[in-house]
C-alpha cells in the first residue's frame, strides 16, 4: 500500500498544473487532515472544503425554530452533533440545561421510538444531506404515532455546487464528489458541471487511497483537455444511485429555495414535506414564529469556510476562543466541521 501511494504520488507530480479542487464532504477532509494528504501534494494542487458538512450548514433561523418548540414544551430529538450548533438566542445544549426536553438520538428511527413511549410531542430536527434524507422519508411514509413529527433541515448538494461555481466566489476548477450523497442520487445529477462549466469530477470513497486517486484522475482529465464525472468508488455508487431512496424522497418532499449557513437562500436546495404529510410537519403543526435572526457570531467566519473561500486559520477565533470544548461557530462543533477537524489534525 505504501509503495502505491508512492507511485499514485509520483504520477501526481509528473502531470500537476494549477488547479483548486473542492470537495464537499465532511468524512473527505477528515481523511485528508488525518492522513497529511496535502503535505503529499506539488504546492500547485490545491484541495480545498466546501459546504460538506450537514450540520455546520443548518442556519441559525432553523435551530431558532427548534429552541422556539422546546421553550413550548415539545419534546426535541437530534443528533448529538446539533445540540451545540448556535441559533439566533442560543443553543439546544444551552436550552437543556435551562430545562428543556432535549434528546440525543442516532437516527429518525430512535425519535419515533420515542414518540410511542411518551406522551409528550416529539419534534425529530433533521438535519443531512440526500444521504439521510430517505431515512426521514421511510419513517414518514409508514405512518409514525399522532405525536411525531418532523422538522425539515435536509439539503442538497448539486444545488449548493452550482451556486459556488456560478458564483465564481472560490474560482474551483474541479469538484471531489462525496461518496455518501452519490450513493443515493447516482452521478448523473453532476453531468450539468462538467458539460456546462468544463470541470472535471470524480466520485470516490473514504481512504486516503481514494482521495490520491480522485487527484490524480482529476489531473489525468486536465491534462487530457478533458471535464466528466469520473466514478473511482464503483464498489458503492452505480450511475443510477439508490432508485428505491429517490422514489420515497421525491414521494415526501418538494424542493424549496431557502439559506444555507453562510450562504443566501440558494435555489431548490431544501427538502421539505409535502401537504399530503403535513400532520408530521413540525412547521404545519406548531406554531413558529423566530423573526429575524443574526446569523453570525461576530469574529466567526465560518460561512467564508463553509464556501472555500477561507480556511480554520484564517479566523482570529480559531484555537483561542473557538475550540471544540468552547465552539463559536458551527464549523467547530461537528466532528465533520472543518474547524474541528484542523484543529484536532493540526493546520493546512
Amino acid at each position: 500500500m505504501k509503495d502505491l501511494s508512492k507511485e499514485i504520488v509520483k504520477r501526481i507530480e509528473n502531470i500537476a498544473q494549477p488547479v483548486k479542487i473542492m470537495h464537499v464532504c465532511g468524512s473527505h477532509e477528515h481523511t485528508i487532515m488525518q492522513h497529511g494528504l496535502r503535505t503529499l501534494l506539488p504546492p500547485e494542487v490545491e484541495v480545498v472544503a466546501g459546504p460538506g458538512c450537514p450540520v455546520c450548514c443548518v442556519p441559525a433561523r432553523e435551530v431558532e425554530e427548534c429552541l422556539e418548540l422546546a421553550r413550548q414544551g415539545v419534546t426535541i430529538a437530534t443528533f448529538g452533533d446539533m445540540l451545540r450548533v448556535p441559533g439566533g438566542s442560543g443553543s439546544l445544549a444551552e436550552a437543556k440545561a435551562e430545562g428543556a426536553d432535549v434528546r440525543i438520538v442516532y437516527g429518525v428511527n430512535n425519535a419515533v421510538e420515542l414518540a410511542q413511549n411518551i406522551d409528550n410531542e416529539v419534534v425529530f430536527m433533521a438535519a443531512g444531506f440526500e444521504t439521510t434524507a430517505p431515512t426521514t422519508a421511510a419513517e414518514i411514509v409508514s405512518g409514525p404515532p399522532e405525536n411525531f413529527s418532523v422538522l425539515s433541515c435536509h439539503r442538497m448538494i448539486p444545488p449548493a455546487l452550482k451556486f459556488l461555481i456560478e458564483s465564481g466566489e472560490v474560482n474551483l476548477n474541479a469538484l471531489i464528489e462525496p461518496g455518501h450523497v452519490s450513493t443515493i442520487i447516482g452521478n448523473r445529477p453532476y453531468d450539468l458541471f462538467s458539460e456546462k462549466y468544463g470541470i472535471p469530477q470524480v466520485v470516490t470513497g473514504f481512504n486516503p487511497m481514494d482521495v490520491l486517486i480522485a487527484v490524480y484522475l482529476i489531473l489525468k482529465q486536465l491534462d487530457e483537455g478533458k471535464a466528466f464525472v469520473q466514478n473511482e468508488y464503483k464498489r458503492a455508487v452505480r450511475e443510477e444511485g439508490n432508485i428505491k431512496a429517490q422514489k420515497l424522497l421525491e414521494e415526501v418532499f418538494y424542493i424549496t429555495t431557502k439559506e444555507w449557513r453562510g450562504f443566501p437562500p440558494i435555489p431548490d436546495s431544501v427538502m421539505d414535506i409535502k401537504d399530503e404529510f403535513s400532520d408530521f410537519n413540525a412547521r404545519e403543526k406548531f406554531d413558529i414564529e423566530v423573526g429575524s435572526i443574526p446569523e453570525v457570531v461576530s469574529g466567526c467566519i465560518c460561512g467564508a469556510i463553509l464556501r472555500g473561500v477561507s480556511r480554520p486559520e484564517d479566523c482570529k477565533l480559531f484555537r483561542k476562543e473557538c475550540n471544540p470544548t468552547n465552539p463559536i461557530g458551527a464549523c467547530m462543533v461537528s466532528k465533520e466541521g472543518t474547524c474541528n477537524i484542523a484543529h484536532r489534525y493540526g493546520s493546512f
